[in-house]
């Protein structure tokens, strides 16, 4: 059974960079699709990018500019950066493996969710 779980701070102040961590147990990060997705209050899900097997990266082009994935194997985690948030930032944050590509919707396995909110 694979079980991935988000950490990272639940509030981040404007034009700081928020950082989340998802660690994941029962499968290995060097398999398949690793993606970030978020889900801002009242709106529905958006994929923010991924981290795939072999270490490569993908990001949505509304986000390209300010999301950064990395991976620490030896942890068996992912982590996502977003840089200069605003307001509009704040969202529940999932981590998810995709087993079939990037962002192609092709999820088995999700994080609970961790709530970000970005304010003074």
């Amino acid at each position: 059974q694979v079980q991935l779980q988000e950490s990272g701070p639940g509030l981040v102040k404007p034009s700081q960079t928020l950082s989340l961590t998802c660690t994941v147990s029962g499968g290995s990060i060097t398999y398949y699709y690793w993606s970030w997705i978020r889900q801002p209050p009242g709106k529905g899900l958006e994929w923010m990018g991924a981290i795939a097997y072999s270490g490569s990266t993908d990001y949505s082009p509304s986000l390209k500019s300010r999301t950064s994935i990395s991976r620490d194997t030896s942890k068996n985690q992912f982590t996502l950066q977003l840089s200069s948030v605003t307001p509009e930032d704040t969202a529940v944050y999932y981590c998810a493996r995709d087993i079939t590509g990037w962002g192609t919707d092709g999820y088995d396995y999700w994080g609970q969710g961790t709530q970000v909110t970005v304010s003074s």
